[in-house]
């Protein structure tokens, strides 16, 4: 047997299940800047959950800084529940995007995540804003 198949792949219906999920929790890149450019911006807000030097670093343009260490009842009170958060962060190597997404739920907010981070953001040539907008070099965690 190969190791490709060595666990059998689910059947169609748990797939479903499984991968549909998976995008109620995410979003890739490409969507989001075909919205963003298409200037299809409601009903969500994006949010870099680092710190406000990586912030300043390199940010996604109209994204807001909310770093998950700062998430409390008093630093949310001003937004808007019935907007959907998308956070994001440096990479698929930091989780700051899962702690803020996580602490914006505990809190009562509806989130997801974008996939790959603000380097996957960059790698792709997707618009950026802050002192280091053109090259990954030096972007980090920051969290």
């Amino acid at each position: 047997m190969t190791r490709t198949l060595a666990v059998p792949a689910p059947a169609p219906e748990a797939a479903t299940t499984y991968f549909g999920a998976e995008l109620a929790f995410e979003v890739d890149p490409d969507d989001l800047v075909r919205d963003l450019e298409a200037g299809h911006t409601d009903g969500y807000v994006v949010v870099e959950t680092r710190a406000p030097e990586a912030f300043a670093q390199a940010r996604i343009p109209g994204a807001i800084n909310l770093p998950y260490r700062d998430m409390t009842p008093d630093s949310t009170a001003h937004l808007d529940r019935d907007l959907v958060y998308v956070c994001y962060c440096e990479s698929i190597n930091c989780n700051a995007a899962t702690k803020g997404a996580l602490k914006l739920a505990q809190l009562g907010f509806r989130v997801k995540r974008l996939s790959g981070g603000i380097t996957a953001w960059i790698a792709a040539g997707y618009p950026v804003e802050g002192s280091v907008p053109t090259a990954t070099a030096g972007i980090r965690c920051a969290c």
